[in-house]
């Protein structure tokens, strides 16, 4: 008897190959369309419009689904994305740190309550989009991988992810590169084969990051000082900025200035000027909110690290501090380290673990 996948469908092309190779593979698909975003956002600011491709998003997935034959449920999940993504990514702006939404959404939405309903009404497996390849090997253990594609890996946003989640979730676009997608979806005949990859927040798009915040947070004007303490500008709000930045501070001309810091206390942007400063990198960092896809390894050790998701590994030595913290140690210092987001930690393709930046 075949097993039966639930396949989460966003109406792009990634999920909608998945779909055709679980097929071709023998297995009963179930597509679902997860309805996490409206467009609007109701704040103690307002009422605010961030309008989002849900409802052609889904009529994509829809056409894809009748051409494959499967069916195609809706599951809502608006409430929980705004308790658990939306407000988590409000809470880390506000501490003046710089959160990722993609990876909270992938920990609480897609394989939390995503994954719990599927398997509750008999899903044997739960299948994402997602360029990264499950192993599993002969002791039983589930190891995560990079998509063979090196330019389009999301193993990084799965880097919450354990064994339990693994065990119950496959990937089947993350052994090809993207162009067979392509290739494949055209083959068919999918009518998304050649809509454009989506872009900006989980589930709600491109939209203007900053009125964002502003509609929960407004703004909070400070001042801009330099590394020698000198006020040069005006800021909006530090929520507004990040380590590293560059574009819209409103202060330069000529040799540019970069965001090095914020000091909350005294709501004062700090920056540092120069075509690639100095003081914009760091030799290491602590991370913690520590998350393992198996047992924790033996440190310390020499693993690589990813700091975000667009950087290359780099090499470095972690070395436990406590159960919940570690150091990292770059073999060559790194630029931006930034407050909130993710380290990701691999052995080779590997990924074996991550935390929050402190």
């Amino acid at each position: 008897m075949s097993k039966t996948v639930f396949l989460g469908m966003s109406g792009g092309v990634d999920s909608s190959v998945s779909a055709y190779l679980l097929q071709q593979q023998g297995y009963k698909v179930v597509g679902v369309f997860m309805k996490n975003w409206s467009g609007k956002l109701e704040t103690s600011r307002g009422v605010f419009d961030f309008p989002c491709s849900s409802q052609a998003d889904y009529e994509d997935a829809r056409q894809v689904a009748g051409n494959l034959g499967i069916p195609l449920y809706t599951f809502d999940f608006e409430t929980e994305y705004r308790q658990r993504v939306i407000e988590y990514f409000i809470t880390e702006i506000k501490k003046g740190r710089t959160p990722n939404p993609d990876i909270m959404c992938n920990k609480e939405i897609k394989f939390k309550v995503f994954l719990d309903k599927c398997l509750s009404l008999g899903a044997d497996y739960i299948a994402t989009g997602h360029y990264a390849r499950i192993n599993q090997t002969d002791d039983g253990i589930f190891h995560l991988l990079k998509g063979v594609d090196n330019t389009k890996d999301q193993s990084y946003f799965l880097a919450t992810l354990g064994q339990y989640e693994l065990s119950h979730t496959l990937f089947p676009v993350g052994d090809i590169p993207k162009s067979e997608v392509r290739r494949i979806a055209d083959e068919i005949k999918l009518p998304n084969a050649k809509k454009p990859d989506s872009q900006g927040i989980c589930f709600v798009g491109e939209i203007d990051v900053n009125a964002f915040i502003e509609a929960f947070v407004g703004e909070n004007i400070g001042e801009i000082i330099n590394t020698k303490g000198d006020i040069i500008g005006q800021h909006r709000g530090l929520y507004f900025y990040t380590i590293g930045q560059r574009k819209g501070l409103g202060i330069g001309g000529g040799i540019p200035y970069f965001v090095k810091a914020k000091d909350l206390e005294q709501n004062q942007l700090i920056v540092s000027k120069g075509m690639d400063p100095l003081d914009l990198y760091q030799s290491e960092v602590m991370i913690s909110e520590l998350s393992w896809t198996n047992q924790i390894p033996n440190l310390p050790q020499q693993l690589r690290a990813k700091i975000r998701y667009r950087s290359q590994d780099v090499e470095c030595v972690v070395k436990a501090l406590d159960a919940h913290t570690l150091k990292v140690e770059f073999i060559e210092p790194q630029r931006a380290i930034t407050q909130g987001q993710f380290l990701v930690l691999y052995q080779g393709d590997e990924l074996i673990g991550s935390g929050v930046m402190e």
